[in-house]
């Protein structure tokens, strides 16, 4: 079987490809870099973090991107011995504009070299390319509609690509305004027996998100929608544990079976928030004598379990709990600072902006995959100024975070201070009475119990002592705020100074281990 999710913790907007006995999936990373996460399976059940498709500054630059801005949705495919990765790097997004350039880059292997971007359109988000069986290649992408009395989601638009030249020619044509249930987004086409499909996300990415199909016999529609739409949604059923279910693509395994990942969350015990973000599960889907699609078995719920393929099981290795500073399991928001200094066993950041900067921060961060886990690290760090700090943060964006530190006070000397965003909104929770400390040199540690979250220290890696009283980790949410959120929960390390003096700081080792597989 197939336990769901199949990547779970921030790994959103799956599109799948699949190249021979390999199959390939990518997903949205916003403001993080690198950019797009690809995953790597040769069986649907066991996936491994295999690289990241923008993982160079030639590549992606996402300096003072808004939270939620960045890569959006990429669209990943293989024709020729190309892989084609079509996204967006959303520049603003919460005003009635959006600025929404869609870029293209093209690798021989899924683990590059990419080429250079070339800037397609900018009509709207999440561009994708359809590559015909006469040779003909399609551009696909949403087209953002700000103008008073008009539904921002104005529908699906189609336009040659010419692959030779890296652009598009002809007319935009938008051959689908979506259906009832409105908000058409993420179009992924297909084709089979004749007839062009035309796969949509719809609902919006939160609870009443859904996968919508529609067909026609003609590429530029009209597009006939699916008699039992959605073909998957969680909407009107909140007992369900996947729940956010849309936003999906589909593949063909080599045995002719036919599955469809797709985007889902899973909130926090009693209550809709999820901490963990937008994960990626996967369905296992059928045709049926009508040409149509649907769900294997009953209903258009996302199940918890689906049916393996009839493929030889691979599994991969484990990543290790203290996984190497080097490894691909990090990331940083934004840049790839140059105050992150990294080697395998030892990490140096140098004191850098604020946590909640949208420009350069010295952070190196894992993300968070299950409800219940504890993370851990050693910290050497000499500040001698209020405005320098250091330590481990749990981190949903620069509007939400836990963060416990070790600075400097004129009072106490060298200590420690919790800082808390929640929603933009500041808080100090140990208030004027932070911890004092005799050393410069002490372990940091943080529990997460679902809702709960406690920040602990010590000078020995053996007694821990509590560090303030619990704080609320379902903040750390997309669900919670004024502020559009699409990301998830990171475990990270952390260095500010505030002075511009780059006081540094030395970390040596992250160990991240999950309690409780959810």
């Amino acid at each position: 079987m197939i336990k769901n999710p199949i990547l779970p913790g921030f790994n959103p907007d799956p599109s799948i490809c699949r190249v021979g006995d390999d199959y390939f999936i990518a997903t949205s990373t916003f403001e993080w870099f690198p950019g797009v996460q690809i995953h790597h399976s040769r069986d649907l059940v066991h996936w491994r973090l295999l690289t990241h498709a923008l993982k160079e500054t030639r590549l992606l630059d996402l300096k003072g991107v808004p939270s939620s801005g960045g890569v959006w949705a990429p669209a990943l495919s293989h024709r020729d011995g190309l892989f084609y990765l079509c996204y967006t790097v959303v520049h603003q997004h919460e005003a009635a504009t959006k600025d929404t350039p869609n870029f293209l880059v093209t690798s021989p292997s899924i683990e590059g070299p990419w080429s250079d971007p070339v800037m397609i359109n900018a009509s709207g988000f999440d561009p994708s390319l359809f590559h015909d069986r006469d040779g003909k290649k399609y551009w696909l992408n949403m087209v953002w509609d700000h103008r008073p009395n008009k539904h921002p989601f104005l529908g699906i638009a189609l336009q040659p690509f010419d692959p030779v030249e890296n652009r598009l020619t002809g007319k935009p044509e938008l051959i689908f305004k979506g259906s009832e249930i409105g908000l058409t987004e993420g179009p992924h086409l297909y084709q089979r027996n004749d007839w062009y499909y035309l796969l949509t996300a719809e609902g919006g990415t939160e609870y009443e998100h859904a996968v919508t199909l529609a067909r026609s016999r003609n590429i530029l529609g009209p597009y006939e929608i699916h008699p039992a739409n959605p073909i998957l949604t969680s909407n009107g059923h909140p007992n369900l544990k996947l729940q956010k279910a849309g936003h999906a693509s589909l593949v063909e395994t080599q045995t002719g079976q036919w599955y469809m990942p797709h985007l889902c969350g899973r909130p926090l015990p009693d209550t809709q928030r999820c901490n963990l973000g937008r994960e990626t599960a996967i369905q296992q889907v059928e045709w049926r004598d009508d040409d149509w699609l649907y769900l294997i078995g009953e209903g258009n719920s996302p199940a918890n379990e689906v049916a393996a393929p009839n493929l030889p099981s691979h599994p991969w290795p484990t990543t290790p709990a203290r996984a190497p500073f080097d490894s691909i399991q990090y990331a940083t928001p934004r840049l790839p600072s140059t105050c992150v200094i990294r080697k395998p066993e030892k990490l140096t950041l140098q004191g850098s902006e604020s946590l909640e900067s949208c420009f350069e921060q010295a952070m190196l961060a894992r993300r968070l995959t299950t409800q219940q886990a504890a993370a851990k690290t050693k910290i050497q760090f000499k500040p001698d100024s209020f405005q320098q700090m250091a330590g481990l943060v749990v981190y949903y964006n620069n509007h939400l975070f836990h963060y416990l530190y070790l600075t400097y006070d004129e009072e106490f000397g060298t200590c420690l201070q919790i800082h808390s965003c929640d929603d933009g909104t500041s808080s100090f929770p140990l208030a004027e009475h932070p911890v004092s400390v005799s050393r410069s040199e002490l372990f940091f540690k943080v529990e997460i119990d679902h809702c709960r979250l406690q920040f602990f220290w010590s000078n020995d890696d053996q007694t821990y002592t509590p560090v303030g009283d619990e704080l609320d980790a379902s903040i750390l949410s997309d669900d919670h705020g004024k502020h559009w959120g699409f990301t998830g929960s990171f475990i990270g390390l952390a260095c500010q100074d505030l002075t511009g003096g780059r006081q540094p700081a030395e970390f040596d080792f992250l160990e991240l281990v999950e309690l409780q597989n959810d």
